[in-house]
């Protein structure tokens, strides 16, 4: 989510919006836990109060004017307020409490040090404050105890005069009710804790939100890698498949773009590729290219094999070769025998003519990775391979080869002396930055032509650039074409020719995909018009 420039608010907003359920979540089950501890664990509290009446200086009201009298009048009740809260008073009101109440009684409301109330106890459990604007002292106390409460008030207030007196020596105090039991409790608070469980639980989620996406590093942006690395884009494919159908079985692992379930989008998807890599490619002589990826498990091999069936489609005669021999997936992918392929073609146990399936789709034949050999990289360097990829590349229009992935071992770079080019498969949200500069690395000092990326299993549910990507196809779905990839710059859906130039091509790979069926006659008068 975060660009070069860092993040702005709306980044932080689609970041926080692409996870509003889990926030949504966490804070009802912050609140609702907020109050089972409220109700459950904490204890109750009860509160009682009394207020006290301070009488100013005598006398002083002949020769001073009234600004003056308020003035003495506030300072002597600030001063009043900081003898009531005096250790002194404290072990007073601490004494007539041991004696109305017991120890036994008032250890849940207070602590003892040397068989007596601790006065900063009594003191923590008191409110003192002066009413705005008049002499009057208001006394809150709040404990565990109703009765003890109502006590510690009114201890106070019977203790405070002969303290005051002697500590001021000047004016008094006085009250004129006695502080009340209350039993209805008034902590805790289970409204306010519960909302303040559940603000809390939400800054908490955002926080772990924004640190997770602030050091994650994996590719999620296609626009972030290409202006990075300065390396095209060829295009991105959304995730797509039956997760159910994954974990049933290995072979089922697999999707091809002529399986029934494929959605629109990913068939527009490849043909975007096919014409991209076809650009790609124009200005070469050899049109011999590699797909690999940076890291196992980023779906190369499904990439590899859906592009092959793409520029099949696109009317080439395209061959096929999986050259992972350590671990071939082709041959399932497609259903095939792997009992000889390209070790065996190589190492000359085989004709190349018997190592080529021919025929496995209209203008797709494929050579399966073949036994396993000891030596994977020495067979690909060898100089029979080269030998043979002349010689195939006189028979087939491309030939696309499936690659070990690069920052694993140097298969694919043992082949950059016969390849045109390779291609890079990144995985959303896998791949890191890292991989991908390492990859790039590899690349270069092996002085391969790097054609490009293809992001694959973009989460087109995600907020942001990828939310645009599942919109537009949408868009073109209802329009009848789209395009999910693109090399340099991204085609604008505003402008009113290249739409028209994009539903012109779609119809085009339409009826180039349907070459077979039979023409109807409404088919041959749209030909004649």
């Amino acid at each position: 989510m975060k660009n070069e420039e860092g993040y702005s608010i709306k980044d932080i907003i689609s970041l926080f919006l692409s996870k509003i359920w889990l926030l949504i979540a966490v804070t009802i089950i912050g609140g609702l836990a907020a109050f089972c501890f409220s109700k459950f664990v904490l204890p109750l509290e009860y509160s009682s109060h009394i207020s006290m009446y301070v009488q100013s200086y005598t006398g002083i009201t002949e020769n001073a004017n009234l600004q003056n009298n308020i003035s003495n009048s506030k300072q002597l009740v600030n001063t009043y307020m900081e003898v009531l809260k005096d250790d002194a008073v404290m072990n007073a009101v601490g004494a007539r409490l041991k004696e109305q109440f017991g120890e036994d009684r008032l250890i849940e409301c207070f602590s003892f040090a040397d068989g007596k109330i601790s006065p900063s106890s009594i003191r923590n459990c008191l409110s003192i404050s002066s009413v705005t604007d008049t002499s009057a002292v208001k006394i809150v106390a709040t404990t565990k105890n109703a009765e003890v409460s109502a006590a510690v008030c009114n201890d106070l207030t019977e203790v405070a005069p002969d303290y005051v007196e002697e500590a001021v020596g000047v004016g008094s105090i006085n009250t004129i009710d006695v502080a009340k039991v209350y039993n209805t409790p008034v902590a805790p608070n289970m409204k306010k804790n519960a909302a303040l469980g559940a603000l809390g639980a939400l800054a908490f989620a955002c926080m772990i939100i924004f640190l997770i996406d602030f050091f994650d590093n994996t590719v999620k942006d296609t626009d972030a890698i290409g202006k990075e690395f300065k390396k095209p884009i060829i295009g991105e494919i959304a995730a797509f498949g039956n997760e159910k159908k994954k974990k049933s079985s290995d072979e089922n692992d697999y999707v091809k773009l002529t399986d029934k379930d494929v959605p629109f989008n990913i068939v527009e998807s490849y043909k975007s590729i096919r014409t991209n890599v076809t650009f790609a490619l124009s200005t070469v002589e050899k049109k011999i290219f590699e797909v690999s990826s940076a890291n196992p498990g980023e779906g190369k091999s499904t990439t590899s094999a859906n592009i092959a069936i793409a520029l099949a489609q696109g009317g080439n005669k395209v061959l096929l070769i999986d050259a992972d021999m350590r671990k071939a997936v082709q041959h399932k992918i497609f259903g095939l025998k792997n009992k000889k392929g390209l070790s065996s073609a190589i190492s000359k146990m085989n004709s190349v003519e018997e190592c080529i399936q021919k025929g496995v789709m209209e203008n797709l034949d494929v050579m399966t990775s073949g036994p396993v050999p000891p030596n994977p990289s020495e067979l690909l360097a060898s100089e029979n391979m080269g030998a043979i990829l002349e010689k195939l590349s006189q028979e087939y229009s491309m030939i696309l080869i499936d690659t070990p992935p690069v920052n694993v071992v140097t298969d694919a770079m043992e082949l950059a002396k016969y390849s045109s080019g390779i291609i890079v498969v990144l995985r959303y949200g896998s791949t890191t930055t890292e991989d991908v500069e390492d990859t790039i690395k590899k690349v270069e000092f092996a002085q391969m032509n790097m054609l490009g990326f293809i992001m694959n299993e973009v989460k087109t549910k995600k907020s942001g650039y990828y939310s645009k990507y599942k919109y537009k196809n949408k868009y073109y779905y209802k329009k009848g074409y789209g395009y999910g990839g693109y090399y340099g710059a991204k085609p604008d859906t505003d402008d009113e020719e290249t739409v028209k130039s994009e539903t012109s091509e779609s119809k085009t790979s339409k009826k180039q995909t349907s070459d077979n069926a039979p023409k109807n006659n409404s088919g041959k008068k749209k030909g004649k018009k």
